[in-house]
């Protein structure tokens, strides 16, 4: 009977948290609004514009998933760094913020089929001083970085160079052209907005990491990552999914 009676509670506790899954399309529903985690100082991705509106490629992407849901959108504004320990604690419903798929990331949360490709670029001042065309070759250099991302992890595996560490890109960029630093290390896309908006720093080189971008979920909550990977799927095959890249990349 113990036996049985301990079978019978693990079977409710394994049901309770499979509905628990299962209730949270309604309960977004019920709310009235998705919640969607971001850092939005990663154009095109997520940016702030000059009405101090969120916008850019994953916003749209967010927007198209609020919609199908019958809901509206809510950006929830938070350092890269605090976007997993935000999912895990229930206060995002889940993260679209251009972040890498890693086996790292992927212990603590649910990663969505990939979205977009990516690789990492080295951008410094255009002034021809210093011009890298391999991350070993900012060995003895101050590069800064955004904490958490995967410039900052791709950086941190090579020995000698002194990495900076910023919350925000925008930071980073302020450090190269005051001097204080030599490169910022970042995904090819936003480096390539940074450099069209402001005509003082170049790309020095764009590094092949092949990266691939997912839309993060909690853990387990197979629900609502069925259902992100079913909205990816119905922009990709209805054209959608192009006219955004034309949109924002183009």
């Amino acid at each position: 009977m113990k036996k049985f009676l301990g079978l019978m509670l693990v079977v409710v506790l394994l049901l309770s948290i499979s509905l628990s899954f299962a209730q949270s399309l309604t309960e977004i529903k019920k709310r009235g609004k998705l919640l969607v985690g971001t850092e939005p100082t990663f154009p095109p991705f997520e940016f702030v514009d000059e009405k101090n509106q969120v916008v850019g490629f994953d916003v749209d992407i967010a927007n198209e998933l609020a919609k199908r849901l019958g809901v509206k959108l809510e950006i929830v504004n938070l350092p890269f760094d605090s976007l997993i320990p935000a999912l895990q604690q229930g206060k995002i419903d889940m993260i679209i913020a251009g972040m890498t798929i890693t086996a790292e990331r992927a212990k603590v949360v649910d990663f969505s089929k990939s979205y977009f490709e990516a690789n990492q670029a080295i951008v410094v001042r255009k002034d021809g001083k210093f011009e890298p065309k391999k991350l070993e070759e900012l060995a003895g250099k101050k590069v800064a970085v955004q904490l958490g991302t995967t410039g900052d992890l791709v950086v941190s595996d090579i020995s000698g160079i002194n990495v900076v560490r910023f919350q925000k890109f925008t930071d980073a960029f302020l450090e190269l052209q005051n001097g204080r630093v030599d490169a910022v290390v970042l995904d090819e896309a936003p480096a390539k907005a940074y450099v069209k908006k402001f005509p003082k720093f170049s790309i020095s080189a764009v590094v092949d990491t092949g990266e691939t971008y997912g839309i993060a979920v909690k853990k387990g909550n197979k629900e609502l990552l069925n259902f992100v990977n079913q909205t990816l799927d119905i922009l990709k095959s209805s054209g959608a999914y192009g006219k955004l890249i034309q949109k924002w990349f183009e």
